[in-house]
């Protein structure tokens, strides 16, 4: 009897153990569990520690919900231009509901991965060539927000989707690098030509200026050029007239100094020409001297023209002479 009864003890104490872990669930951080009754979906248990009905209640899924990433295979698409390139890329994803993603859809990471793939297909190929190299972001953003809008009803969210890699074929990459080398040849040449023509304004516009001033210099100088001969022809005027005015007053000497400075002027002309090396001419003083004894002879001459102008006016007028 104490056998049995102990063995009925140890059956008890084994089934209450039992009893009690299959009542206690604890859920980690970072996932969530869904219950079910005989089945049926009954509610989510949060991070930490719950208590259920044994053998009537039991965890269902245990769903991950941090943010998850996915990577999507290397794929070809044919681009609107008949081009074919290689592209691959990342999806990140989070479960915001977890009933919804274990109920609504079946193998949730499958079905994301084919959605994107799809899309991915769809998306580049609706673009040319040149717009996939440059337009990345907007691959994703397109991608993004199609691959999103199907996934809703599963509780999840997209929250990014990168496109890593497009790699278009060889002969195109090659061709695609011969049209950077002339463009870049061509820019150059536009550049050296655009140089070419800025240099030549300037220097046009240099000379221009250079011209105005010249012109403006000249026209300076031949103003004051005219302005020293009014000047000089002036003085020239006024030292004639005062040698007039000396000689009708009687004083032959303004005369001979006058005709004298003209003929050592006119000398110094001769002596100073660049054109004659060896000018032969009377250069002894006592030539210039008998030259203006000459002419003072001449004066005196004049003199006494003078002089007895002057007496026979006076004898006509009735007045005696001194002489």
């Amino acid at each position: 009897m104490l056998e049995m009864g102990s063995i009925i003890v140890g059956l008890i104490t084994f089934l209450a153990i039992i009893f009690v872990f299959s009542a206690v669930v604890t859920v980690r951080q970072g996932h969530k569990y869904t219950v079910e009754r005989f089945g049926r979906y009954t509610h989510t248990l949060t991070p930490g520690f719950h208590f259920i009905l044994p053998f009537v209640d039991r965890v269902g899924h245990r769903v991950n919900i941090m943010e998850q990433v996915l990577d999507i295979p290397t794929q070809e698409v044919i681009t609107k231009d008949n081009a074919m390139v290689a592209a691959d890329g990342v999806v990140f994803f989070q479960v915001l509901d977890a009933s919804q993603a274990s109920y609504e859809v079946s193998n949730l990471t499958l079905a994301i991965l084919n959605l994107t793939m799809t899309n991915l297909r769809t998306v580049m190929g609706s673009m040319d060539l040149d717009e996939l190299l440059s337009k990345r972001d907007e691959i994703n953003a397109r991608l993004m927000n199609v691959v999103d809008g199907a996934t809703q009803p599963w509780g999840v969210k997209i929250t990014r989707i990168e496109i890593k890699d497009i790699e278009p074929p060889r002969d195109i990459v090659d061709a695609m690098a011969r049209q950077m080398k002339a463009e870049r040849n061509k820019r150059a040449a536009i550049l050296e030509a655009e140089g070419l023509r800025e240099a030549e304004i300037m220097r046009a516009e240099g000379e221009k200026k250079a011209a105005v001033l010249s012109a403006e210099g000249r026209k300076e100088a031949a103003f004051r050029d005219a302005e020293a001969r009014e000047r000089e022809a002036e003085a020239e005027a006024k030292a004639t007239e005062m040698v007039s005015k000396a000689i009708a007053d009687g004083n032959p000497q303004a005369i001979n100094y006058f005709i004298a400075q003209k003929y050592v002027e006119a000398l110094q002309g001769f002596a100073t020409s660049p054109n004659e090396k060896l000018v032969f001419m009377p250069m002894e003083a006592s030539s210039v001297i008998g030259s203006i004894g000459g002419i003072a002879e001449l004066f005196k001459d004049v003199k006494g023209n003078t002089g007895t102008a002057k007496t026979t006016s006076k004898r006509s007028s009735g007045v005696p002479s001194t002489e």
